[in-house]
């Protein structure tokens, strides 16, 4: 009963200063926000990018002569290497035992057209068959393509959905002709919209078997990388194994010379990537931080100014039976309630600024119990970090000298 009395009297006495209040509160505020947007828009990045490495699946590996380089040097010594052939992806078909699925890929970009319609600078993949099996792909229309179309090199397309939305907008896209770099293919299905990743569409691919790609681009100098699924979860890191040591037999590579070659999983790639943006997250947080630092101080300062014009009050509450530790909680409550009030602002406001800057590069982010949470400590900490001393100063007044100040 004491404390909600003392919690009253920390209100009231707010309320009876608006605008001191008022702007104590939007300093908090400020604070709150600019690190309440730096949280959310990152953590809302990383989902989105977690989400899109998710669709490899928990037993699937990628091989390839180089998937990331961290330095100038690295990535000099890498784009040395030899490129992933056809051959390697038969020996580990043929060869891995704990490998259930092997799909190699080759990429370029290209012009589509149909009709007077034209596309420019969409990626085109070849792949096997087994792809769609290996990857966690959505086929909305149609199929993809089969062995069948694998071994007659037959010029069948699968499209991405910006594809068939530029082409094919209110008609059913089965069956028709599209030309890739002046040859005819017929489209046999239509992936599901993937939406976009940081700005760039997920959607703007074509697909052919890679038979076909090789009878039209060419196998020479294009290198391969490869989606391996093993045959369970828990013979990932057997599959990986076996994979690296039938590429290191392979590319002749010595025992104690590192690979030649490149693998990685989903989680392998996420974990590079917060490896990568941890340096940039911690600056961006610790400069809008400042802010918050600032909004603390201005906290502080305020709650030493009351202190300071309130010795009477406080005089006379002692006076009349009030502990040392009623007058702390009181001040100490104002303060608390002063940050916390703008952490709750701050926090509805930073979401939102960070979903209106996200959506910019087609991203969606939702509110998240780290966020709130990160917000309500930020701020109750804050309050209890800048209005423990002036609390304290309040409580060990002197009661007759505090009556006496005019």
């Amino acid at each position: 009963m004491i404390g909600l009395s003392v919690l009253k009297i920390a209100y009231d006495a707010l309320r009876a200063n608006k605008l001191r209040s008022g702007l104590t509160l939007l300093g908090v505020i400020f604070g709150v926000t600019s690190v309440m947007t730096i949280i959310s828009a990152l953590e809302g990045m990383t989902g989105a990018i977690e989400e899109e490495l998710n669709a490899l699946g928990p037993s699937t590996f990628m091989v390839g002569k180089m998937m990331i380089a961290m330095s100038h040097e690295e990535f000099m010594e890498k784009i040395r290497r030899k490129p992933i052939e056809m051959a390697d992806y038969e020996a580990i078909e043929d060869q891995c035992e704990t490998c259930d699925k092997v799909s190699p890929r080759t990429f370029t970009s290209a012009e589509l057209k149909y009709g007077a319609n034209k596309m420019r600078d969409v990626g085109v993949m070849g792949g096997t068959h087994s792809f769609i099996d290996i990857v966690d792909f959505s086929v909305a229309q149609g199929r993809f393509h089969s062995s069948e179309d694998d071994f007659y090199r037959r010029r069948v397309v699968f499209i991405g959905d910006d594809v068939r939305e530029e082409f094919f907008s209110g008609v059913d896209p089965l069956g028709k002709e599209m030309k890739i770099d002046g040859r005819r293919y017929t489209v046999i299905g239509v992936a599901k919209a993937q939406g976009s990743t940081f700005g760039e569409s997920q959607d703007k691919f074509v697909i052919v078997p890679l038979s076909t790609f090789y009878n039209q681009y060419g196998a020479r100098q294009r290198g391969l990388n490869m989606v391996i699924k093993a045959n369970s979860v828990a013979n990932l890191d057997y599959a990986m194994d076996e994979v690296r040591m039938i590429l290191r037999t392979r590319r002749n590579v010595a025992y104690d010379k590192p690979d030649d070659f490149d693998m990685m999983t989903a989680e392998s790639a996420l974990d590079m990537f917060n490896q990568i943006t941890k340096l940039f997250r911690m600056t961006l947080i610790g400069i809008s931080s400042i802010s918050l630092v600032v909004g603390g101080i201005v906290v502080m300062n305020i709650m030493m100014v009351s202190v300071t014009e309130r010795r009477r009050e406080i005089g006379i509450r002692r006076s009349l039976g009030a502990r040392r530790s009623h007058i702390l909680l009181q001040f100490l409550y104002e303060s608390l309630l002063l940050t916390l009030g703008g952490g709750i602002i701050g926090i509805v406001l930073g979401f939102i600024i960070a979903k209106s800057l996200v959506g910019m590069i087609d991203m969606e982010i939702s509110p998240s119990a780290l966020a709130i949470f990160s917000g309500l400590f930020i701020s109750t900490g804050t309050g209890l970090i800048f209005g423990i001393y002036p609390a304290m100063k309040a409580s060990r007044l002197d009661p007759v000298k505090a009556l006496s100040y005019e």
